[in-house]
């Protein structure tokens, strides 16, 4: 149960520092990030919400709720426009259930999920702000000069990531022995 376990306190703290940690690593290393013509977003909360959906352990948090959120949050720190990532962040739970259901949860289906997460959520960020005018930005050069660079940077940070986040939540959903 959720709500007896650790997890009802790692859970959201490890959002939050995902949160926090998008915004300050993109204002930290933003010569790094966005060197033109490359740009490449970090997108931690993502990750963070894909590997807590793998490693749940049978307790089941409620993804849904906690990535609308985070959504609004994220909407209203990086663009301003309340609703693009309130949106997406959930459908891409939504996607992750839906393709977990037809792979094993071993490491290189769980990155190759994510990989396909990411190239969803990216592309429609980029359709939805091409579509307001926002970004004018051509395909092609969205795909190498944006994507590209980040699909290979949270690809780093899932390798990086993912034995200390298994770690932690093996931790939070193990039974506290009193």
């Amino acid at each position: 149960m959720y709500r007896l376990s650790r997890l009802k306190y790692v859970f959201p703290i490890g959002l939050f520092v995902s949160l926090f940690l998008d915004g300050a690593l993109s204002h930290v290393w933003a010569p790094l990030f966005f060197s033109y013509p490359y740009s490449m977003a970090s997108e931690l909360v993502l990750l963070w919400l894909v590997l807590s959906y793998f490693f749940e352990n049978g307790i089941e948090i409620p993804l849904i709720p906690w990535s609308i959120a985070a959504g609004v949050v994220t909407d209203l720190y990086t663009s301003g426009i309340l609703g693009l990532c309130m949106v997406l962040f959930p459908c891409i739970v939504g996607l992750t259930q839906l393709l977990s259901k037809y792979f094993s949860s071993s490491f290189l289906s769980m990155i190759m999920i994510f990989f396909i997460d990411i190239v969803v959520f990216e592309t429609l960020n980029y359709w939805a702000y091409s579509l307001i005018n926002i970004t004018t930005t051509p395909l092609g050069d969205y795909l190498i000069y944006v994507l590209a660079p980040t699909l290979a940077l949270n690809l780093v940070y899932f390798v990086a990531l993912y034995w200390p986040l298994r770690s932690l939540f093996n931790w939070a959903t193990t039974e506290k022995n009193a």
